[in-house]
């Protein structure tokens, strides 16, 4: 049996097939099976690959108003989002209790508790009992994501326990936000789990800076995506590739130590799932000299408030006691 302070973790770094729900689950399935037999405690995919990013809306001039193609894609896209509360990650979950395997994996949400039409970046987490613990709606999409996700809430800012590790997750630019990252420190994070879309450009810096910060691991895990990764049922597909490169998302998946220093470089343009063992007494070691919400830290000066609650346009209840 592994000690409590050793952690195997695997970094799944694939491609979806793109918008293509069943598809992608069938191969986020696959990388779990082949990371449980190889006795991986964690493993982490990247943001929104189930059932993809939006690469189209910087493609095709996203920001058309009232544009068919873009309305159509958009369809297509709701059509393949995940609907946690219809059951979409059960296989998942079901793989996480049979190889006793934690889980964090990006989704595109279609979420009934905000009517089941609109589109979040959503990061969940999966304990080793297949239970969902946590489903952080990333804050602030950025830039043209903005035209087809909506800003989430604080709901899953939340940290989990996993042996001597305590992990938390934020999804793409939202790792830039200090006031976040701030937030899961303060819960006694030590393992920072950041997911891309994919490309060493965003990864190759943060990846370390954030280490320094908390001086923490900081898994950061981007997904794969080519010209070949478009299925051609895909609506408009000839308009995505008068301008798409031949490859959209090279990879960068990494990982850095409390010491801010690589125990995995950017791994470029492979798929498949990348392995190594993390030791917690690396945490133990560098949070000697600072430690940003323990030692080193002035909560009498500066303090973060944060609301947890999980937004909705509408509350049902018994409101008789407004009236008395």
């Amino acid at each position: 049996m592994r000690k409590e302070n050793l952690l195997k973790v695997a970094m799944a770094q694939i491609s979806p097939v793109w918008l293509n729900k069943p598809e992608t689950l069938q191969k986020i399935n696959e990388s779990i099976t082949e990371a449980g037999k190889n006795k991986a405690e964690l493993i982490v995919f990247g943001e929104g690959l189930l059932p993809g990013y939006p690469f189209w809306l910087a493609l095709t001039d996203g920001a058309q108003w009232d544009e068919k193609s873009q309305k159509e894609l958009h369809a297509h896209y709701v059509r393949n989002a995940v609907c946690i509360e219809k059951g979409d990650l059960d296989s998942v979950c079901v793989l996480a209790k049979k190889y006793k395997i934690s889980i964090y994996l990006g989704i595109i949400e279609r979420p009934q508790d905000r009517g089941g039409h609109s589109l979040y970046a959503s990061l969940v987490y999966i304990d080793k009992e297949g239970a969902i613990q946590s489903v952080h709606r990333k804050l602030q999409p950025t830039y043209d994501e903005r035209l087809t996700w909506s800003p989430g809430d604080g709901n899953g800012l939340r940290t989990h326990s996993l042996k001597q590790f305590t992990l938390g997750g934020l999804n793409c630019w939202e790792n830039w936000m200090p006031l976040p990252r701030a937030a899961l420190y303060g819960q006694g994070e030590n393992l920072h789990i950041a997911v891309w879309p994919g490309s060493k450009r965003n990864t190759k810096d943060i990846t370390r800076f954030i280490a320094l910060e908390g001086r923490s691991f900081v898994i950061s895990v981007s997904s794969l995506m080519t010209l070949e990764d478009f299925p051609s049922a895909t609506p408009h597909l000839e308009k995505i590739f008068e301008k798409a490169p031949k490859v959209l998302a090279n990879g960068g998946s990494c990982i850095a130590g409390p010491d801010g220093n690589w125990i995995v470089k950017p791994v470029l343009n492979e798929e498949g799932n990348i392995y190594a063992e993390l030791d917690f007494n690396r945490v133990l070691e560098e949070r000697q000299n600072f430690d940003p919400v323990g030692h080193y830290s002035r909560p009498d000066v500066t303090k973060l408030l944060v609301n947890r609650e999980r937004q909705s346009t509408v509350t049902f209840g018994n409101f008789d006691s407004l009236k008395e």
